[in-house]
């Protein structure tokens, strides 16, 4: 999966912003000021994700590809290689999770704000 795939279906989902709060190189995706994706620009080409930890850790162990978040809370973050190993499908279920545990956090009024549903989701 291309690092642009990946950035399109970040973009996709209601409320998403990118920005650049690094420098030019990695693109941080959020959801209500909240990071849900951040997608380094260059090589080696990667996605980090938040997540469930008991579901991170069955990631980790089922994709070689899938590792603890690269400098983020390795508990709550894995970092996936976009090297093709992982299939887009489960690629994007991880996207959608990650993007869903912080509209889950956010406040209903916040949500709201950003013409998000209640339940989150795309």
């Amino acid at each position: 999966m291309s690092v642009a795939t990946v950035r399109k279906m970040c973009a996709a989902f209601p409320g998403a912003v990118a920005e650049f709060p690094f420098g030019p190189g990695v693109c941080v995706y959020k959801a209500g000021h909240k990071l849900f994706a951040l997608v380094p620009e260059n090589a080696p080409f990667s996605v980090s994700l938040k997540c469930d930890p008991v579901l991170a850790r069955v990631l980790r162990e089922r994709f070689a590809a899938v590792t603890p978040g690269y400098h983020l809370n390795k508990q709550h973050w894995n970092t996936v290689a976009l090297d093709g190993t992982v299939p887009r499908g489960d690629v994007a279920e991880m996207i959608t999770h990650s993007y869903e545990l912080v509209v889950a956090s956010l406040t209903k009024r916040v949500r709201a704000e950003l013409g998000i549903a209640s339940g989150g989701g795309n």
